[in-house]
């Protein structure tokens, strides 16, 4: 652990998002999270639908190896116009 993070790499470690159910958020999710992390190293991907069913939040839950590799992620994440939402 560094004073950069709270984190104590490698960890668990869930990444959210939400998109229009029409942009195949669960897709397009995963395939940018593929560029950061090894499929091994996903643990479990969940998806539930808004209640009017227009949008779809998509849970990533995977081992991180470094606050590095995070901030990637969260870049490339965030870059994506289709998705409406990051955490």
């Amino acid at each position: 652990m560094t004073r950069d993070t709270i984190l104590s790499f490698p960890c668990i470690y869930p990444v959210k998002a939400v998109a229009r159910h029409a942009d195949d958020p669960k897709h397009l999710v995963c395939t940018l999270i593929s560029a950061h992390v090894p499929e091994a190293d996903i643990v479990g991907v969940e998806s539930r639908p808004s209640s009017g069913g227009r949008y779809l939040a998509v849970t990533v839950t995977l081992r991180a190896s470094s606050q590095a590799q995070l901030d990637a992620l969260y870049r490339d994440l965030s870059a994506d116009k289709r998705l409406l939402w990051v955490i």
